[in-house]
């Protein structure tokens, strides 16, 4: 969830019921994926309030304002970490998903692109952003997503994940 310098001890409890609570479903969405399914980590209440609390814990005095989350399942966590802390919620959507004015980002995935969309005047120069998402493969997606918030004028400060693979099989 963190870097090795900032964090929750390993020892932490919540960590372990985190991990656990994650189902993983071979071969979806396609044969050798091991698809990390964070819905059954939301179906249970207190392991989904340790998962906000650990994020909420570490940024809740870092002064940010931005809390972006990454379509779709960064929407599940970035709200309520926004809340706490008392920042924004901004959404990163995917193409032709937000109404008005947007700017884009395109990016390569493990197979093949994709692209981020961000309300034109969301951000504004300044604003300190943290970037959430529920997974982190390649970066590719959380790269596109840094570029969109700079872009905007933002500086982002980190990116924040519940799941880090260290290796992505094709």
């Amino acid at each position: 969830m963190f870097s090795k310098h900032n964090a929750p001890k390993p020892q932490d409890p919540r960590l372990k019921a985190i991990t656990e609570a994650i189902r993983v479903v071979p071969h979806f969405p396609k044969q050798g994926i091991m698809f990390q399914d964070i819905t059954t980590l939301l179906l249970d209440h207190k392991v989904f309030k340790d998962t906000i609390d650990i994020f909420v814990d570490r940024y809740k005095d870092m002064g940010i304002s931005i809390v972006a989350g990454v379509e779709a399942r960064g929407f599940f966590f970035g709200p309520s970490i926004a809340l706490a802390i008392g920042s924004k919620f901004v959404p990163l959507r995917k193409p032709r998903k937000l109404p008005g004015e947007v700017i884009s980002e395109k990016y390569d995935l493990e197979y093949g692109s994709d692209c981020l969309e961000m309300h034109v005047g969301a951000v504004k120069h300044g604003d300190k952003a943290i970037v959430i998402d529920d997974l982190v493969a390649t970066g590719g997606t959380l790269s596109a997503a840094i570029t969109l918030l700079e872009r905007g004028g933002a500086e982002v400060v980190e990116c924040a994940c519940i799941i880090g693979l260290s290796h992505f099989k094709d």
